[in-house]
């Protein structure tokens, strides 16, 4: 008998959100982020299913998917968000046919040793030069910009790279409202692009891309393809995104505590009054958040109750007091369908993006419809 923790996946539900971001998009190509083994969902399998319902172009953090895409036998155009972080990693890249971003000289100078022993380089079907904008963490500053962009053109030619940012607030910021930091990262690089007459561009991740922030050749969604929302002041629901996963397990005890009593290791609720506990078969050794505080809402056959006590490896209790007809082997939602990741989240003091990432691999993933 298999371990009652699934992650129920719905290939409708990614081809639906696929289909809304390129709706968004309009006339810009689309880069379907699926890097940490695609927020957690199988990388291989996700793919697949944007492959059919469209997706031409993938993105990945780093080389090992990559390659995990091209031992499946996929050869849609896949992009290294990180770029390589050596020369060997470079030239297994450009085996690959990979889509690469260049963020520090020190990867333009290993392209041009690759280049002088005589390695097809011109092969790159799309390069880009990353700019830091604001966002502190990877790019080449507006000094750097224009040395590192003469040099990849010179590499490249005839060739030329695209440009490229990250947005580090679009979650929060509300589109073209002047002294947010996503209005002064648009400025910055649309400064930066017009100062090297870039033609390609891409900036929007899917916060950006739900922003509506049109400047782009090329948009990057990631969360928003597996139903959940970026944006701090918008459920997914309001954005016509659907959950793509949804974690379940079932009960499998209920016990009667009497009033005051602990439940969980530390004790740390004990019962009010008399009360109804059922123990379900998930814990953080799934994936579950040890730190969910008690209050946090799950769903026991389609009806809200709270998580009580601590999550423990195996097992969490939910208080099911006022659900008299909860019995053995009934099922329970965790996240997804009927309770939102970003609720949960929300409870746990995380987000969704965590929890999705956090299943772990003795969870079966099971693909429907």
């Amino acid at each position: 008998m298999s371990r009652a923790a699934v992650a129920r996946l719905s290939k409708s539900h990614l081809a639906h959100n696929f289909a809304e971001a390129e709706r968004r998009a309009g006339s810009a190509e689309v880069y379907a982020v699926v890097k940490a083994d695609a927020y957690g969902h199988g990388l291989v399998p996700t793919a697949q299913v944007l492959a059919c319902a469209g997706a031409k172009h993938f993105a990945v953090a780093c080389l090992e998917e990559a390659e995990a895409l091209r031992a499946a036998g996929r050869n849609e155009s896949v992009l290294l968000l990180e770029g390589a972080v050596d020369r060997d990693e470079l030239e297994r890249a450009l085996q690959l046919d990979l889509d690469l971003v260049f963020h520090t000289l020190d990867q333009v100078d290993d392209l041009a040793v690759l280049a002088g022993r005589g390695l097809d380089h011109r092969a790159l079907m799309r390069t880009w030069l990353k700019l830091d904008t604001g966002m502190n963490r990877l790019g080449f500053s507006a000094l750097e910009l224009r040395h590192a962009w003469s040099r990849l053109m010179q590499l490249l030619a005839p060739a030329t790279p695209g440009m490229m940012s990250h947005l580090a607030n679009a979650d929060a910021d509300i589109c073209g409202q002047p002294g947010t930091l996503t209005a002064t990262q648009l400025l910055r690089f649309n400064q930066a692009v017009a100062s090297v007459h870039a033609r390609t561009t891409s900036l929007c991740n899917s916060a950006g891309l739900l922003r509506e922030l049109r400047c782009d050749s090329w948009m990057r969604p990631g969360i928003m393809l597996y139903g959940i929302s970026p944006l701090a002041d918008t459920c997914a629901q309001d954005l016509e995104l659907r959950p793509v996963m949804t974690f379940e397990s079932r009960v499998i005890a209920v016990r009667e505590v009497g009033a005051g009593d602990g439940v969980g290791y530390a004790s740390t609720w004990r019962a009010p009054v008399r009360s109804r506990i059922a123990v379900i078969a998930a814990g953080y050794g799934d994936g579950y958040p040890r730190y969910a505080p008690n209050g946090t809402p799950v769903l026991v056959n389609g009806h809200k109750a709270a998580l009580v006590g601590r999550v423990s490896m195996d097992m969490l209790t939910v208080d099911v007091t006022s659900l008299p007809k909860v019995a053995r082997g009934d099922k329970v939602v965790l996240w997804g369908q009927g309770l939102p990741a970003e609720q949960v989240a929300q409870h746990a003091g995380t987000i969704a993006y965590a929890l999705l990432c956090g299943v772990t691999n003795r969870v079966r993933r099971e693909w429907h419809d």
